[in-house]
């Protein structure tokens, strides 16, 4: 069905199907106004029937809003935040809303620049995201603002991050679930948050357990294969070893290949991130802990639009995570 001439449905045909005023067929289609659900459902089923595409641009005038939201992080390669991004989206397109991605590239000059950038645009809010998990300085702008994966310095901001504790701490169970007594945890740089609460966890975890100390050192496989010479020497009754990263993990798992030792037979092993260009990739596929980013980003985007809406939240949330278990400490 079209109007006129144009062949363009506009929404006096919306109205007059549904046999409302314009106007309320607007509020409607934007849910505004105060109207009752079966006039509401009634003009959405006019607006279907017709194929009615609202115009954005009216939208946006007529609720004072633009329907898009911000997403600034300093993680250019996308490892973390393409899976925060996709879940943003998931919770977002349920309020027909549109996300704008900004890589900082870790400049502050930059990041200035997009704050700027999305003000003009007027975006309802901007969720803020990177590639470690130290607390960042909070930014400062008139709209609301939810931070995920690296939390605000500002405990009254409202944010999400991955609960790191309970993360290695389920690792470590596992491998005490399945008869590991002599358990070993090699992970990334002493300097980085992630590493030192991994590590805390893991040891405090283990127990009696646990072979000392704790192998600071790179996010990489070289890493994770120079350590288990150092732990061999150290430790030759060690069973299992928990690390940091699946990085490290892959790289433990192709030094312990090397040197003759089975896994998971003779030493288990459990990677941290379940990055599956390097877990499944792995020989054999590891068992490692998943962050469940697409959920972080999905509840971090809830956060926003409630903030949007009027109810802010404030203070730090922590998102579950879920162990994966597969080969490198299972036996097929």
């Amino acid at each position: 069905m079209t109007s006129g001439r144009t062949g363009v449905v506009r929404i006096t045909d919306v109205a007059a199907l549904a046999g409302v005023s314009p106007g309320t067929a607007s509020k409607a289609l934007n849910d505004t106004g105060q109207l009752r659900a079966e006039t509401r459902e009634r003009v959405r089923r006019a607006a279907e029937q017709l194929g009615f595409t609202p115009d954005g641009r009216g939208r946006a005038l007529s609720s004072g809003r633009s329907y898009t939201v911000g997403l600034i992080t300093t993680d250019s390669s996308g490892r973390f935040s393409i899976p925060i991004m996709l879940g943003a989206e998931d919770a977002l397109s349920a309020g027909e809303m549109a996300l704008l991605l900004c890589d900082t590239r870790d400049d502050p000059v930059r990041e200035q620049h997009y704050l700027r950038t999305l003000l003009a645009r007027r975006v309802d809010g901007i969720i803020v995201t990177g590639r470690r998990t130290e607390p960042r300085a909070p930014i400062k702008v008139p709209i609301p603002v939810v931070y995920a994966f690296s939390s605000s310095t500002d405990p009254a901001d409202a944010s999400v991050v991955v609960d790191d504790h309970g993360g290695a701490t389920s690792a470590v169970r596992h491998l005490q679930d399945i008869g590991r007594t002599a358990i070993a945890h090699v992970t990334g740089p002493q300097r980085h948050r992630s590493a030192v609460q991994r590590a805390t966890a893991a040891t405090a975890a283990a127990g009696s357990a646990f072979r000392g100390p704790v192998l600071y050192g790179e996010w990489s496989e070289r890493w994770g294969r120079g350590a288990v010479d150092l732990l061999l020497r150290a430790h030759p009754d060690l069973d299992a070893v928990s690390c940091g990263s699946d990085q490290i993990a892959r790289g433990v798992c192709e030094r312990l290949r090397e040197l003759g030792r089975r896994i998971p037979d003779d030493v288990a092993v459990t990677g941290y991130d379940n990055w599956d260009v390097m877990a499944l990739a792995c020989r054999p596929p590891l068992t490692t802990v998943d962050l469940e980013l697409e959920e972080l980003g999905r509840h971090a985007a809830r956060m926003l639009l409630d903030a949007v809406a009027g109810r802010p939240h404030r203070g730090t949330v922590q998102m579950p995570t879920r162990l994966v278990a597969r080969s490198s400490t299972l036996p097929d």
